[in-house]
């Protein structure tokens, strides 16, 4: 982005809060060149720098704790007890942020900072997510670049979000598209396909992936059966979290008709052969298959009294508003009535 691209970007933005994220784990040789490389490329925003050490073992919370002092208008720190893993690090930097626009940012400066004004660029444009995609991958081929495009095209074909690299850290978002739901376990990669999912408009651009220099990397292969078993986690609450009965109900109706098809098979068999019903393998099948069914479609009501209580209980509604033209707020009948007895 040249320098009066940017300064138009600055002057568009100049209301608007940013903050950026930055989940740190061992990354005491990183820390310094990341926090000048981020105030060089946001000088002009208005910015916040959020750390989380989670849990460091070597001198990373020594570095930030001195960041925190000499530059307490910028730099926020977070410091956990003990090591959570990332997604409890981002989730702690939105609760623990104030910006507008939230950016996330891994700290072994293997994402390049240059890349944060285009990715504000698209969310000016109107996207209220955009991901990084991580062209020229800086990593060992085998145990992490070839996993993580197998991953990234499964969770596309599953999720219905389709990504080249969800994986990459690098990503801003607006912060109303992160409300809602909650991050646990290894959940942070999905929040494209959970933003989708409620309508948010999601893009990605072409970032820059640098070589690690110092510390070493803190995921493996392992990772990639996590991600497998996340999936199957997100799947369901995308595309069932309301309505869990239609998917075991599903599957209930499906097993009991099969069980009554089986019964009516060996029952012709029973008439036109004489065949033994006791013998025949199908009997015990159907019995199963009935009980099975019947099984699923009690577990779908109880999930669905769940689903409800859930709802309900935190006050969560069943849709997503991106916003309201000319709608004048309603107070309720009761305050009506105590505001005209106050006129009165």
């Amino acid at each position: 982005m040249d320098n009066s691209a940017l300064k138009e970007l600055m002057q568009a933005m100049r209301d608007q809060m940013l903050s950026v994220i930055v989940p740190v784990y061992n990354e005491k040789d990183n820390i310094l060149p990341l926090y000048e490389a981020l105030h060089a490329v946001l000088d002009g925003f208005r910015f916040e720098l959020v750390f989380i050490n989670d849990g460091s073992k070597d001198e990373s919370i020594k570095v930030l704790e001195k960041l925190a002092e000499e530059d307490p208008e910028h730099v926020v720190l977070v410091d956990f007890r003990r090591n959570y893993g990332q997604t409890a690090a981002m989730a702690a930097g939105i609760d623990y942020s104030s910006g507008d626009i939230i950016i996330m940012i891994d700290a072994d400066m293997q994402n390049d900072p240059a890349d944060i004004p285009e990715l504000l660029a698209k969310i000016h444009e109107g996207y209220d997510l955009v991901s990084g995609w991580r062209v020229s991958r800086k990593d060992t081929f085998l145990t992490r670049t070839l996993p993580s495009r197998m991953a990234n095209w499964l969770i596309s074909v599953v999720t219905g979000v389709r990504l080249h690299d969800y994986g990459c850290s690098l990503k801003a978002y607006r912060r109303e598209v992160l409300e809602g739901f909650r991050l646990y376990g290894e959940m942070h990669r999905f929040i494209p396909a959970y933003a989708g999912s409620v309508g948010a408009r999601v893009t990605e651009i072409p970032v820059n992936h640098h070589p690690r220099l110092y510390g070493k990397a803190n995921y493996g292969l392992e990772r990639t059966f996590k991600v497998l078993l996340d999936l199957i986690t997100v799947k369901f609450l995308i595309s069932y979290g309301g309505k869990p009965i239609y998917l075991f109900g599903g599957f209930g109706i499906i097993s009991i008709l099969i069980s009554f098809i089986s019964l009516g098979y060996i029952g012709f068999r029973k008439l036109a052969y004489e065949e033994s019903l006791v013998r025949s393998p199908l009997l015990l099948m159907s019995v199963m298959l009935f009980m099975i069914g019947l099984q699923s479609i009690m577990s779908g009501l109880i999930a669905e009294l769940l689903a409800r209580t859930y709802y309900e209980s935190q006050s969560k509604p069943a849709y997503s508003v991106r916003r309201v033209v000319n709608v004048q707020q309603k107070g309720t009948q009761s305050e009506l009535e105590q505001h005209l007895s106050t006129e009165g």
